[in-house]
């Protein structure tokens, strides 16, 4: 039986605002932390300082990466660019982004990509 082709891929990042990004906690597991460290010269304990705080309510405690202003989503990961709008860690990203959205589609963007159309407007970003 020949192997499964992969699902094809249907939406773009680089025409996304960095919806996922600002999403309020975004996990940084031990491997994570030692690829930033790795990627900016750091030991491991300089980056968890610098780049990440602890989460914790009754049901969890995570290390979370930290987040900066931004004009579109109120907050957005640190290591956002907001004025180009992409990632500046892409190649140390954490698993969690690499993983993202899990699959072949992307609600958001499938949601984005329909109001731009409907708004006539390619460049039309939701409000909150």
């Amino acid at each position: 039986m020949p192997a499964a082709k992969p699902a094809k891929i249907t939406y773009d990042c680089s025409k996304c605002p960095g919806y996922c990004c600002s999403y309020p906690r975004i996990e940084v597991k031990d491997r994570d932390l030692a690829r930033l460290a790795k990627h900016f010269g750091l030991s491991v304990a300089e980056a968890e300082k610098r780049f990440t705080r602890r989460y914790r309510d009754a049901d969890s405690d995570e290390r979370i990466l930290r987040h900066h202003k931004d004009e579109i989503y109120g907050s957005i990961c640190r290591f956002f660019d907001t004025d180009a709008r992409r990632c500046t860690v892409y190649a140390a990203r954490p698993a969690v982004c690499r993983q993202y959205p899990n699959g072949s589609k992307c609600g958001y963007y499938d949601f984005l990509r329909f109001e731009r159309k409907h708004q006539d407007d390619p460049d039309f970003i939701p409000s909150a």
